[in-house]
């Protein structure tokens, strides 16, 4: 055949054709996988989101002062006045990566350039990665077709543009790494071979689990697949002793990771691994000294396996840690959260079946054919398309990958990768199946079905890049990095929070403390290289109570406690919108996804009754929120009345259902005035008059010489 075709000969190496149409396919991959992810540096080449601003600056200490030190470090500017002990909350092999990285790869480059590029690269070369873990399962068509799904898969690219410097793009590169050594390794016919890939997915497995804890849900389908393999696999000799070293590498490289040893192994995620080694070492144990019933007999083991496992889990506790809720929820969709914080977070917001559509569309569908000729495959005796141990494992991993995804939004990678895993799996089974035969008549029957065919995939495959406007991955992935419009409702760029941050630093001294709700404390921290009461790693939540406490407590009430915690400084951040009316007087909307959206939130956080400060549509504040509380006279507005969005005619000045709160500029405690705070910054958004968007970053100074009355 013309794929067959040799081109050259490299020592016993001959270069195909096809392997041109390989190197073609992965470099297309890689292209548009880079591409989609880099659109959002159109709007400016920086960080995107919080969490990479604490990873640079991490990274950075490595880089300045080593390894050693690192694992020492207590961070000052973090939970001041406690600090931060950063090896042991932290994504550890994240910052060493990017050292490392850094390091041979730099070129004498800024590390907070290299760090925006980091996520690309990584994200774009996991393509290439998860073609080597599905060819592995069913073959190069089938790896080829993942490589170029994944290039395209929203739920991953959302998870991943440039400057995204935090656990997805790494964890997923090496949990996928993993895998494919995994099973690789227990394929390998060369023993030695088969060792060292089986270490090395050890050795991946704890760097995934480290870079991401969100990784420890590949432990779910690799634990299952592992009871699974004594009863598909009839080599005992060979995994009786391949599984436990995988196992035994991921727990002994685990101990050298503070956090990933405290959490993973004497937690579930250990127990996921171990559990199953030990059960398959065992049922192989009896099938090999069982005469007969053999199967009967090693399932009998599973079910008192089971049963045991699930009478500890019950009765839990004192010797098994639980994980926090976020995983148990995603284990458990139906339970419900206590945790206002939790719930706060967006990415912990519940997938709809909207956005299940949105993010998989005719993958879905591919997914479920894939599923079923999967399952016809079994049927199929001699069928040398995909083995049984293959097939069971894609099986289950897109169960898995499916279930767990359903709590969490940010959880949606791993539906992506199992859904890309069947799909590509289907789509190749479906391909062979219509090319594998030539025609026996003379005439081009074949051609009328194969052609069809071809247009038809493609087709269903091009549609979701187009359609719906608004929502295909170019659209999605085209979005300003988060400081640039400070993560408001707005697809706009500016430099409000940039110049805040910079004023910070330059114009405050060296030892001030800042007090701002946590969504800011790591811009602060890094970018203003100011201490910060608390940040985005909400590793002491009591703090974030009394930070919401603060902001919603009168103002004599709240200058006593920014003293108790020793803040110097105040934040906040204020989203709207300018009307363009050409009235002498500037008004303006306020609901834009700043601190005036978010203080229901504070609200819940610190235990308070809603209705209290808010009307009955849950945003516009009271006369109580306005007028009584730190936050309302912090916010430099100042309610005038409401009017009915779709007629600017219906006008009033007291709150009614369906109408919008319409505000002026005022400010309530001005740079010269005594009260207990004084605005001594506030970004150009807010002071320049433009109409549209506005976004207004300001900074308050504790007045130390305040007289509070309570």
């Amino acid at each position: 055949m013309l794929a067959n075709t040799k081109l050259i000969s490299i020592g016993n190496f001959d270069l195909k054709l096809n392997h041109l149409l390989i190197i073609g396919i992965l470099s297309l991959s890689f292209t548009i996988s880079f591409l989609l992810r880099a659109q959002p540096a159109e709007y400016g080449f920086e960080l995107n989101e919080f969490d990479p601003f604490f990873n640079y600056r991490a990274t950075q200490y490595i880089v300045d002062n080593g390894i050693t030190e690192y694992f020492e470090w207590n961070d000052g500017l973090s939970w001041y006045p406690h600090g931060r002990d950063v090896s042991a909350t932290s994504q550890v092999i994240l910052h060493m990566t990017g050292a490392l990285t850094y390091t041979i790869f730099g070129g004498g480059s800024d590390l907070y350039d290299f760090t925006i590029l980091f996520p690309v690269i990584f994200s774009s070369l996991s393509a290439i990665v998860i073609f080597a873990l599905v060819r592995v399962i069913g073959g190069t068509t089938a790896g080829l077709f993942s490589a170029l799904l994944f290039s395209v898969s929203i739920p991953i690219l959302i998870r991943s543009p440039i400057g995204w410097f935090k656990s997805e793009p790494l964890g997923l590169f090496f949990s996928l790494l993993a895998v494919y050594l995994l099973l690789s390794g227990i394929n390998s016919s060369n023993k030695k071979i088969a060792i060292l890939k089986l270490i090395g997915a050890g050795i991946f497995t704890t760097f995934s689990i480290s870079a991401w804890g969100g990784n420890q849900f590949f432990i779910i389908p690799i634990g299952i697949f592992f009871i699974a393999l004594p009863f598909l696999r009839a080599d005992h000799k060979f995994i009786i002793w391949a599984i436990p070293i995988y196992t035994i590498s991921t727990i002994l490289v685990s101990l050298g990771f503070e956090r990933v040893s405290s959490g993973f192994i004497f937690g579930l995620g250990g127990i996921s691994l171990i559990i199953p080694t030990f059960f398959l070492v065992s049922c192989i144990l009896i099938q090999n000294r069982s005469s007969k019933h053999k199967i009967r007999n090693g399932l009998l083991f599973l079910l008192g396996i089971l049963i045991i496992s699930s009478s500890l889990l019950i009765l839990n506790s004192e010797f098994l840690p639980l994980p926090s809720h976020r995983y148990l929820n995603a284990l458990n969709p139906f339970l419900t959260t206590t945790d206002p914080l939790v719930d706060s977070v967006s990415e912990h917001a519940t997938t709809t079946i909207a956005q299940s559509f949105l993010f998989h569309s005719v993958l879905m569908i591919f997914s479920g054919i894939g599923i079923w000729l999967l399952f016809k495959n079994i049927q199929i005796q001699n069928s040398n398309f995909i083995k049984n141990d293959m097939l069971a494992f894609s099986l289950i991993l897109g169960v898995v990958g499916v279930y767990v995804s359903a709590t969490f939004v940010r959880l949606e990678v791993f539906a992506s990768v199992s859904i890309i895993l069947l799909s590509s799996l289907g789509l190749t089974m479906l391909t062979k199946e219509i090319f594998k035969n030539k025609p026996k008549s003379k005439k081009p029957i074949g051609k009328f079905i194969q052609l069809p065919f071809t247009a038809g995939i493609i087709i269903l495959l091009l549609v979701p890049m187009i359609y719906p406007v608004g929502s295909e991955p170019h659209s999605i992935t085209n979005l300003p990095p988060t400081i640039m419009n400070g993560g408001a409702g707005y697809q706009i760029s500016t430099n409000d929070w940039l110049d805040t941050l910079s004023w910070i630093k330059n114009n405050t001294p060296q030892d001030s403390v800042f007090a701002s709700w946590w969504d800011y404390g790591y811009w602060i921290s890094t970018m203003g290289e100011r201490a910060s009461l608390s940040d985005n790693s909400t590793v002491n939540t009591k703090i974030i109570q009394n930070i919401a406490e603060m902001l919603l407590s009168d103002p004599d009430t709240a200058w006593n406690t920014l003293n108790d915690m020793q803040a110097d400084y105040v934040l906040i951040f204020v989203a709207g919108e300018k009307l363009n009316l050409n009235t002498p007087t500037s008004f303006y909307t306020l609901n834009g996804g700043g601190d005036e959206s978010k203080k229901v939130w504070f609200m819940k956080i610190a235990g308070h009754d809603t209705s209290k400060y808010l009307h009955p549509d849950g945003t516009s504040g009271t006369e109580y929120f306005w007028n009584e509380t730190l936050l309302g006279k912090m916010m430099p507005f100042s309610i005038v009345g409401y009017v009915n969005p779709n007629d600017l005619n219906q006008q009033s000045l007291t709150f009614r259902p369906g109408m919008m709160g319409i505000y002026e500029k005022d400010i309530k405690y001005p740079s010269d005035g005594d009260g207990p705070l004084k605005l001594v910054y506030a970004s150009s958004g807010f002071t320049e008059e433009k109409s549209g968007p506005m976004l207004g970053v300001f900074v308050y100074e504790v007045n130390k010489d305040y007289k509070s009355t309570s």
